[in-house]
């Protein structure tokens, strides 16, 4: 596997971990009778539980990019050592990010963002080139 791939694979990986942070916490914030109703009025969730919710809804926002880069960088057989260092600097950035986030670190949290999107971009930069 390349280490593009493997740092997908992380990163869907944390994504799957984030979910399960945010569903315990909203279980503790609201309970599981709220939980497994129809969700109609839920009320809002506040804390750590509704930062790790909104963590991962990010997390699900920046996956998307960064699977479809990596892919096509696989598939497109212009994998190298900057995508894979791209991608390793994606999943870093983003466990950073999940990590702040939660806690409630504020500026740190953007700032773990915004690495997440250099690793984008550097893989993004290695397929333009490629063009």
């Amino acid at each position: 596997m390349s280490p593009d791939l493997k740092y997908l694979l992380f990163s869907t990986i944390l994504c799957f971990v984030q979910v399960l942070v945010a569903a315990m916490g909203a279980n503790q914030a609201v309970g599981l009778p709220t939980l497994a109703g129809n969700r109609d009025n839920l009320p809002a969730i506040g804390g750590w539980a509704g930062r790790a919710k909104r963590a991962h809804l990010n997390m699900i926002e920046n996956l998307v990019l960064f699977a479809a880069l990596v892919l096509i960088a696989v598939a497109a057989g212009k994998a190298n050592a900057m995508t894979a260092m791209g991608a390793m600097i994606f999943f870093w950035g983003r466990l950073a990010y999940a990590i702040i986030y939660v806690a409630g670190i504020t500026w740190l949290r953007t700032v773990a963002w915004f690495v997440s999107v250099i690793g984008m971009a550097i893989i993004a930069f290695e397929l333009v080139k490629a063009l």
